[in-house]
């Protein structure tokens, strides 16, 4: 793996280039130093790239199984990919060989109503999927920050959480079955159909989150809930950021309401987003919590009202209730951008996925806000705090003694959500980025078993290589 990316010719085996056209034809078989620079990297901040050695587009199952086949037959590394939204280097071909393509891959096979489950192809985004099942008042509730362009395929590859993971769960919540290619070629369909299974070990939920360092997924079984009747949102504004971390207690603790999202952000991440969209941020905010409740008319009803009086209690000095589609898309459309605006205080970012018990996020926060101050780097905050899943941000420059001041917060704040029982990704995954730090949360003989199933399905190492684990 490198930062930086030295373009080479292909030095792929002729005989598996010829293999790798016939399996899938010329148009779908890419192999041009532009082309390939295309697939050298993902959405990973620190902006690691290798080149592959050929880009594949398959278009069914029987494709990938052939291409996978011709992978295993000559030792070549094959790396599945979709969009390549991922923040953890998951998609990138540290080691060349094949990038799989699997975006081509883009039909929604079945909608069933009645028994509440879909059958999707890896490739489906995301976005336009839930707009699907909503014409059949259905909801598949999993909803990453990167909805509206990453793909099915690629959710349940790093198991994706979002806004509504409080209430709903995360992508593994809904995941009943999977078809997939393992490092053979061979194809096996994991999970049932039925809401419920109990046969066996859940073979389903080993691939589910599993990176794709174990197969390709093909086709995935998903389960789906009604649409809920009615949804609305509250914006509070906040003094302090510790104020919205209390007012979101007495939120799920005090009024005893789980809402559908509850979503926090800190003064530096208002800075960045004030001035966006049709929201006027008060001056005086350095922190709000964005919070829908959904349901039945009567049950929104009084959750909002909850919300309300528990921010009021928690020393919101002002709220706004949002009750139609268009007047919650407005507050939204601000919190998604908060991410990219971050860019505007300094030129790098890094944004880290912690999640940690509820309990413990103001100690948490404290610690990265204490960490900015002695190194000097600003520090920012923002996420589901819901669940206690936290984006910590680390804004800084291109100076060698900045990067490496982060380095040493980075590590320190790892260390610091081991303590408190907490995890060092809660949605981005580990992939290239996290491997290094993986023995913090990991023990030996756990982290031992882990590689030793990946070395059982993958014996030769070929599917997403350079994964997870360090060599």
């Amino acid at each position: 793996m490198t930062k930086g990316l030295a373009t080479r010719e292909s030095t792929l085996n002729p005989s598996a280039l010829a293999e790798l056209l016939a399996a899938v034809g010329k148009e779908n078989v890419l192999t041009t130093v532009e082309d390939r620079v295309c697939y050298s990297y993902d959405a990973t901040s620190t902006r690691q790239r290798a080149l592959p050695d050929v880009v594949v587009k398959a278009t069914s199952t029987e494709e990938v199984s052939a291409v996978v086949k011709v992978a295993d037959k000559y030792n070549i590394p094959v790396y599945p990919c979709g969009a390549r939204s991922g923040l953890s280097g998951g998609a990138i071909p540290v080691y060349g060989g094949i990038v799989l393509d699997t975006t081509r891959m883009n039909r929604i096979i079945e909608i069933n109503a009645q028994d509440l489950i879909a059958v999707v192809e890896p490739g489906v985004i995301t976005r336009r999927f839930q707009d699907e099942v909503a014409k059949y008042g259905l909801f598949y509730p999993p909803d990453p920050g990167s909805a509206e362009f990453s793909t099915l395929g690629g959710n349940v590859a790093e198991c994706s959480g979002g806004m509504a993971g409080l209430k709903y769960g995360v992508t593994r919540d809904y995941v009943l079955s999977l078809e997939v290619v393992l490092p053979d070629g061979s194809i096996i369909n994991t999970g049932r159909r039925s809401l419920r299974t109990v046969a066996g070990y859940d073979i389903t939920r080993l691939f589910v989150g599993s990176e794709g360092t174990l197969g390709v997924f093909t086709k995935l079984t998903l389960h789906l809930i009604p649409q809920p009747e009615k949804v609305e949102a509250v914006l509070a504004y906040f003094h302090d950021p510790e104020e919205a971390v209390d007012a979101a207690d007495g939120i799920i603790v005090g009024k005893g309401i789980i809402p559908r999202t509850l979503e926090f952000v800190d003064g530096i991440c208002i800075d960045s987003v004030r001035g966006y969209g049709s929201v006027d941020i008060p001056e005086k905010a350095r922190a709000f919590l964005l919070v829908e409740v959904d349901g039945d008319k009567d049950v929104v009803e009084r959750g909002i009202l909850g919300v309300e009086s528990a921010c009021r209690e928690g020393g919101a000095f002002q709220i706004v209730i949002a009750r139609t589609f268009e007047e919650r898309e407005a507050l939204w459309a601000v919190r998604r951008v908060v991410s990219p605006a971050l860019f505007k205080v300094a030129g790098r970012k890094l944004n880290e996925d912690i999640c940690v018990p509820r309990s413990k996020i103001k100690e948490v926060v404290r610690e990265l806000y204490s960490l900015g101050k002695k190194y000097s780097i600003h520090t920012a905050c923002f996420g589901h705090i819901g669940d206690g899943s936290v984006h910590v941000n680390f804004l800084y420059g291109y100076d060698e003694k900045e990067e490496a001041f982060v380095d040493k917060m980075l590590w320190h704040i790892f260390r610091k959500v081991v303590s408190v029982g907490g995890t060092i990704t809660g949605e981005h995954g580990i992939g290239t980025a996290k491997a290094e730090y993986l023995p913090l949360e990991i023990p030996p003989r756990e982290l031992q078993l882990m590689k030793s199933l990946k070395k059982l399905i993958d014996p030769k190492g070929i599917i997403n290589p350079g994964k997870i684990f360090l060599p």
